[in-house]
């Protein structure tokens, strides 16, 4: 299955937010750390078998929390410190996640039905 173009779009922003985290916190230029790329794939990972593929809400309001515990934690301290300062340097991805949090969050039970 080839990524639609909000998938594509979620993990160039996620990869952003990771560069700029770990830019700023683990003093890496050109590219990120070991954990930092370790986590942006999983994370990339993790978008590939969303189940709601295009319809996607923004993950913290999705009822399908895909990511481990751990993960989860890192991710949302990453976009936490990362968020707010995304607008500058990119802000096209920054508005497109700003819009992905006012969209209705679509129900599992509706996507099982469709299939």
């Amino acid at each position: 299955m080839s990524a639609g173009r909000r998938i594509i779009r979620e993990k160039k922003t996620i990869a952003a937010m990771m560069a700029i985290y770990c830019r700023d916190h683990h003093a890496t230029a050109g590219g990120l750390c070991a954990d930092c790329a370790g986590l942006l794939d999983y994370a990339q990972r993790r978008l590939d078998t969303c189940l709601f593929q295009e319809e996607k809400p923004a993950c913290n309001l999705c009822e399908v929390h895909c990511y481990a515990p751990l993960q989860r934690e890192r991710v949302r301290v990453i976009m936490r410190d990362a968020g707010p300062r995304m607008p500058w340097p990119h802000p096209i991805l920054s508005l497109g996640h700003l819009l992905d949090k006012w969209r209705p969050a679509p129900k599992l039970k509706d996507r099982k039905r469709e299939r």
